[in-house]
């Protein structure tokens, strides 16, 4: 019997020692992975800077404004956006998100559009269904509960041209507003696929034709492909033309950036000079999706003290861990266009029509710089600055450099 007991007690303090290890590896999982975040919206300590933004669009928020965001991609917009949707009163002004990348057509928007007014309006998924009989009473919606407690339902409504028309779905917000007595923000990412859509035009003048009427509503809207924003806001004969406040994302400083990248380093017991911490900084000319996910490949191969070797070896792991993602992008473009971006990539950002660029890089004739220009800047594979063109994504360039 004593013999038992000590094995049941052996036993015990076995399984208390492990489950104090898992639990100790499971903190340090955590607080490595929350060290450096990418690939998602950064929220809490790993947001860094944008205090001028932040302020600029959450004004814009409680006072009614519409807003454009514009930057390149990989700057955080969602994030900011984000953001201060956690810090406005919420008592006053109800913000709701919405991403319409995978969107193909005009009712694939008024469906995302209704169902994301539904459902962040309303606390619970009983009071969603009675806004649907309250506001949409031709629909017969359809809700769907994951057995996972920590996954959102689903909500489908099934708007077609049939039960409702678009001036209907595009006026819901001012609807709900007066019904909850709240300004709603609508905020509305990947807003270029409108670009997509058929009949683009007639649609983009649909919105603007009943939204500039709201008075207890205005939008946000964002993307990730700049050149189309850009068209879509800042051309005159775009109905979107001067639709509101635009704010452009730079990319965060480095004075900004070296602490905070100091700050986690200093969390997981491992040293980086500040120094060390700019050059992070530098090698993807500071865009924060870039710069978080290099300072996290530093941070996995740094045991205690990082080297200038350890930099190096966490670049290249950056470069391959995006090669697919490039390969992808690349795909399907032509000799020309791949000499022209190699041609970039190189350090040729002018004088294209030279004879010696056009026989360096082997680009074909002076008149077929003109349709690489317009096919490559309409892919985001470069842009144009004031002194000339340069790869948009700055890991891209040294993949291609290679």
């Amino acid at each position: 019997m004593h013999k038992v007991h000590k094995i049941v007690v052996h036993k015990l303090v076995y399984f208390i020692f492990f489950y104090y290890l898992c639990s100790r590896i499971e903190k340090y999982y955590i607080s490595m992975k929350k060290s450096f975040v990418y690939g998602m919206f950064v929220e809490g300590d790993n947001f860094t800077d944008r205090e001028k933004e932040t302020r600029r669009l959450k004004m814009d928020f409680e006072h009614g404004l519409n807003v454009i965001l514009i930057s390149p991609r990989r700057m955080g917009k969602t994030s900011l956006v984000k953001r201060v949707q956690s810090q406005v009163d919420e008592d006053l002004v109800k913000v709701v998100y919405m991403d319409i990348y995978d969107c193909r057509s005009e009712y694939d928007f008024y469906n995302r559009f209704a169902e994301a007014l539904l459902k962040q309006t309303a606390s619970q998924a009983d009071l969603v269904m009675q806004n649907v009989k309250d506001f949409l009473v031709r629909l017969t919606p359809k809700i769907a509960f994951s057995p996972d407690p920590t996954t959102e339902y689903s909500l489908s409504l099934g708007i077609t041209p049939k039960n409702y028309n678009p001036e209907e779905i595009l006026a819901l917000p001012e609807i709900i507003s007066q019904k909850i007595g709240k300004h709603i923000v609508v905020c509305i990412d990947e807003f270029q696929q409108m670009g997509e859509f058929p009949d683009s035009l007639t649609v983009q003048k649909r919105m603007r034709g009943v939204w500039q009427l709201q008075r207890n509503v205005s939008y946000c809207l964002f993307g990730s492909k700049k050149h189309l924003l850009t068209e879509i806001f800042h051309s005159k004969r775009m109905p979107f033309y001067q639709f509101g406040d635009t704010i452009y994302l730079d990319p965060i400083p480095t004075e900004e950036w070296v602490p905070f990248i100091c700050m986690h380093f200093a969390q997981e017991k491992k040293k980086i000079s500040e120094q060390q911490a700019a050059k992070i900084c530098e090698m993807v000319h500071n865009y924060s999706s870039y710069v978080q996910q290099l300072a996290w490949n530093v941070l996995l191969n740094t045991e205690d003290e990082v080297t200038d070797e350890i930099l190096q070896l966490s670049m290249r792991d950056l470069i391959t861990h995006n090669t697919a993602l490039f390969m992808q992008q690349i795909d399907g473009l032509t000799t020309y266009q791949m000499n022209f971006l190699r041609a970039v990539a190189h350090g040729v950002h002018k004088d294209f029509t030279s004879q010696v660029v056009l026989e360096n890089y082997n680009l074909g004739t002076k008149s077929n710089i003109t349709r690489l220009i317009n096919v490559l800047t309409n892919k985001e594979l470069i842009e144009r600055r004031i002194d000339g063109i340069y790869i948009a994504d700055p890991v891209l360039e040294k993949w291609l450099e290679s």
